[in-house]
């Protein structure tokens, strides 16, 4: 068995990380640390796991994890995989991070984007970006530097850039997007706001309510301009804009692409089948449009379409669950991929039908 540790595992997403590791046929979950919840068991956290795990929660102690562990997933807020990364991979640890920290390639861009230096830019020109389905060769490689003994970092890729990846990067990958911005427009679950409270998750602000935020300026922007830009071979600009609606959980994300020449439906259709036909994961619907609560609680992404032919544009909308194919269980098809494993490994397909 792989022994893992999960750090941060008391937040949502790193209790998903939690929850899909628990009954993995091949990973062996031996820390899930919390400062705060340090000598409470998980179960008395999240009642769910009763009868499920007598696992305690751990105290953050990269040391113990260095010696007892084989890969780490880092479920923490943006900016302290920086302090916890290095010095895990310099002991041997692989590390998976759920955080932006490892994903952008251009310190300088995460430096704008962030508002702090980043501290680890050799290791971040080594990580890989970890959305398997536009990224799974590099994943790939970086299995058969970790075969040879090497310890390897993955930078998981964010909630709204998976979805928005998932709707737009075939048609870039395959020519048929033309030149100008891209308009992305999603929504996402209270939940993708962290367990911390704010202001605009407090139940009175976040319930019957839907209010766009952080319009042009939102960190993820970047992430999905360099996504599309490695798809399609060039320079690609995104226009982005998240919305907050009053779900738990769940993320749509919804892609107007200038196309190029005159295309079908079927044929744009047939491109997205074509890219997606190796995962296991992404069901292309075609002319049906997806929902949050057909993916809830997996690892699964829906991706449907509708071609505007006036004004040549293909709108193409995927859904996702934010805390799952968003970050936790996506964090753990990258480990099923770089530890050699199969993809599905831990993973289910299946949902409640009703929701």
């Amino acid at each position: 068995m792989i022994r893992a540790a999960v750090v941060g595992a008391a937040g949502y997403a790193g209790i998903e990380v939690v929850r899909a590791l628990i009954g993995h046929p091949a990973i062996e979950l031996v820390y899930a640390t919390s400062d705060a919840d340090a000598g409470r068991r998980l179960a008395d956290v999240y009642p769910s796991l009763l009868g499920v795990t007598d696992l305690v929660f751990a105290p953050h102690d990269l040391d113990a994890i260095a010696h007892d562990c084989d890969i780490a997933f880092l479920a923490v807020p943006h900016t302290a995989a920086l302090a916890s990364a290095p010095q895990l991979i310099e002991a041997g640890v692989t590390v998976f991070d759920l955080s932006a920290d490892y994903r952008l390639a251009d310190p300088q861009v995460y430096e704008a984007w962030y508002g702090v230096p980043h501290t680890s830019p050799d290791l971040l020109a080594a990580s890989v970006y970890g959305q398997p389905e536009l990224n799974h060769n590099a994943l790939d490689a970086l299995a058969a530097k970790r075969a040879d003994g090497e310890a390897v970092l993955v930078g998981c890729a964010g909630c709204y850039p998976t979805a928005t990846i998932l709707a737009s990067a075939p048609a870039y990958a395959a020519g048929i997007a033309g030149v100008g911005p891209v308009i992305v427009n999603a929504l996402s679950g209270v939940s993708g706001a962290g367990k911390g409270l704010k202001a605009t998750s407090h139940f009175c602000a976040a319930d019957e309510n839907v209010n766009a935020y952080g319009s042009t300026t939102h960190r993820h922007t970047p992430e999905m301009e360099q996504a599309l830009s490695q798809a399609a071979g060039h320079a690609v600009q995104v226009v982005f804009t998240p919305h907050l609606i009053p779900m738990k959980r769940g993320l749509l994300s919804t892609v107007a692409i200038p196309m190029a020449a005159d295309i079908s439906l079927d044929e744009i259709v047939a491109v997205y089948m074509h890219a997606y036909e190796p995962s296991p994961f992404v069901t292309v619907l075609g002319a049906q449009m997806p929902r949050t609560a057909s993916v809830v609680g997996s690892n699964n992404a829906q991706v449907g379409f509708a071609l505007d032919r006036r004004s040549g544009t293909l709108v193409s909308s995927c859904a996702i669950d934010n805390l799952d194919k968003g970050a936790a269980t996506q964090a753990v098809q990258c480990a099923n991929i770089v530890l050699g494993l199969d993809e599905r490994a831990g993973l289910t397909t299946m949902i409640a039908p009703v929701v």
